[in-house]
């Protein structure tokens, strides 16, 4: 199954396939492209670029013309809630404690 989103306004978090891990300073820069498109094949990221080069492919055709895509965005930062409270590390740290 192939999907073809064309016309975003802005496509954002675009990195090329070999960078596995972005960190530190490389955080701040968050690469785009304007007017473009973005296929997916198979629930995957196949193909993006600019709409001048999009591709005549057999797909399901989304139009987000005026919208901004962020295929890439991912935070797995997760925790179980946490019910209790702490007031008790607040009173070891009083009493010298780490």
């Amino acid at each position: 199954m192939k999907t073809l989103i064309t016309n975003i306004q802005e496509l954002l978090q675009i990195r090329s396939i070999d960078e596995q891990k972005v960190s530190g300073a490389a955080m701040a820069t968050l690469p785009s492209i304007k007017n473009a498109y973005l296929l997916i094949e198979n629930d995957l990221i196949a193909d993006f670029g600019t709409m001048d080069n999009c591709p005549k492919v057999e797909a399901t055709v989304i139009d987000a013309a005026g919208k901004v895509v962020l295929p890439t965005w991912c935070d797995s930062h997760t925790h179980i809630v946490y019910a209790g409270n702490r007031v008790q590390e607040f009173v070891d740290r009083i009493n010298g404690l780490s």
